[in-house]
């Protein structure tokens, strides 16, 4: 059975029935105490997402005399005995960066609504949101091979592409000097923004890799070394996460822009990359399946075009932020990998790379045919 054919990997050893019930407790903390809450079944989407534990609810209760209900999503930090891929979740962070970019920016983000520091309530610390109707791209299976993407229009999928790009020129566009971004500084070494961004990430592969050595990964972080841009870019406010599978659509427009836990401060085309790249990835797995794929959409050059166009700013520096796009999803991949192997649906073998599904892709940039 191929990775695409496997069933949807297990993201928690959380008993959702507990969930429920120490979240309707900590809900009457809350709101008012004649509130009396009840929160029906809470359970997990299967579509996206491997990092953090996200949990869908709906609650009802008593407020000034009327009858109340919302529909929520709390973003849980996982329980570290289930091999999390992330080293830290930092949800105060994440939180401030969701209410920073709703009040200062058009991006559409989820409204949030409270966040408990205190583990105590589920286990874990976590932060509510409100929940937003639409429908966003899948990762499994893949948009680009089966979704209701794959089966729009032409026009459709090339007003979703530019709906998407344009969140990012909006984001970019943020006058980080009338804000406090100073939540979102690295404390790693280096005198730029995307030195200190690298090696943070280089400080996250040396964690995720657990003494193992991923050669295609310690060749592709030589390849960064070497080809270093003599300008780094402007820092802006960075997604970090920057892929359609994060952006729920209220049909081709969207409406809210989420997963922010890979936010910070780096260039712009750091998130440009990502979501040029992160389609190349699943366009690398259609084709190895024999399908075809969506070759015509987020390609590099038409991606480039409409930012400038929407931003004003040209895009530099592309290839070397492709590669670096390429190494962080290799690391993320190892360790999305290392949690299948803990539940049992996974076994590390002889081929240590193998878990890198791309790895093809950067055999490619490496030897320069990627962009030829």
């Amino acid at each position: 059975m191929s990775e695409i054919e496997a069933p949807n990997p297990k993201r928690s050893s959380r008993d959702p029935e507990d969930l429920r019930a120490r979240m309707e407790k900590w809900l009457a903390g809350q709101l008012p105490a004649s509130a009396a809450p009840r929160v029906a079944e809470v359970r997990s989407p299967s579509s996206s997402g491997m990092s953090s534990e996200t949990l869908l609810f709906d609650a009802s209760w008593r407020e000034g005399g009327a009858d109340r209900s919302g529909r929520f999503v709390a973003r849980v930090e996982p329980d570290p005995a289930d091999v999390p891929v992330f080293r830290k979740y930092d949800l105060e962070l994440q939180f401030r960066l969701m209410q920073l970019v709703g009040r200062n920016s058009r991006v559409p983000v989820p409204n949030v609504r409270w966040l408990e520091l205190e583990p105590s309530a589920l286990g874990a610390r976590f932060f509510v949101m409100e929940r937003v109707e639409g429908r966003v791209p899948p990762d499994v299976m893949p948009y680009n091979m089966d979704s209701w993407l794959l089966s729009s229009k032409p026009e459709e999928q090339q007003r979703l592409e530019e709906a998407s790009i344009e969140v990012l020129a909006q984001l970019h566009g943020m006058d980080l000097s009338s804000v406090d971004v100073s939540f979102l500084e690295l404390d790693t070494p280096g005198d730029t923004p995307l030195r200190r961004h690298v090696a943070d990430w280089r400080s996250y592969y040396d964690w995720a890799r657990e003494g193992r050595d991923h050669p295609i990964l310690e060749r592709a972080f030589s390849w960064l070394d070497e080809h270093w841009p003599e300008d780094d870019g402007e820092t802006v406010l960075s997604w970090g996460d920057s892929r359609i599978g994060n952006i729920m659509n209220d049909g081709f427009e969207p409406s809210a822009v989420l997963d922010w836990e890979m936010g910070g401060l780096a260039p712009r085309e750091l998130d440009i990359a990502w979501m040029i790249f992160l389609h190349a990835f699943f366009e690398n797995i259609a084709r190895q399946a024999g399908l075809p794929g969506m070759p015509d959409f987020l390609r590099r050059d038409n991606v480039a075009a409409t930012y400038e166009a929407k931003s004003g700013h040209r895009v530099c520096n592309l290839e070397f932020f492709e590669m670096y796009a390429a190494i962080r999803h290799g690391i993320i991949m190892t360790r999305v990998f290392a949690r299948q192997a803990h539940f049992g649906e996974a076994e590390w073998g002889e081929d240590i790379d193998a878990p890198i599904m791309h790895r093809d892709l950067i055999e490619k940039m490496l030897d320069g045919s990627y962009w030829a």
